[in-house]
């Protein structure tokens, strides 16, 4: 089983950056592809971004493209969501997963962008 901690979330400044962090323990989440998910609030829970098991290949939401970037680092067991130019409607509980998501939710962390 794996147990995902994200962490790196805050309140910013609608234009300003924040980046996120996803942490595994229990086992190695390197073959899997991986995506970073949202869910604001009174809203389903939204794909944000996925990369390949190998990191070579990304693929964002219209929503976020040109502005977030994701990346992984598989000797660290970690994935990364970096976040530019953030807009008030970025706002929301972030969480990483499996792409697709598995049964390995964690609590996610908050981004609260301000205007």
């Amino acid at each position: 089983q794996v147990q995902l901690v994200e962490s790196g979330g805050g309140l910013v400044q609608a234009g300003g950056s924040l980046r996120l962090s996803c942490s595994a323990s229990g086992r190695t989440f390197s073959t899997y592809a991986m995506g970073w998910f949202r869910q604001a609030p009174g809203k389903e829970r939204e794909f944000v971004a996925t990369i390949s098991w190998s990191g070579g290949s990304t693929i964002y939401a219209d929503s976020v493209k040109g502005r977030f970037t994701i990346s992984r680092d598989k000797a660290k067991n970690s994935v990364y969501l970096q976040m530019n130019s953030l807009k008030p409607e970025d706002t929301a509980v972030y969480y990483c997963n499996a792409d697709p998501p598995l049964n390995w939710w964690g609590k996610g962390t908050l981004v609260h962008v301000s205007s």
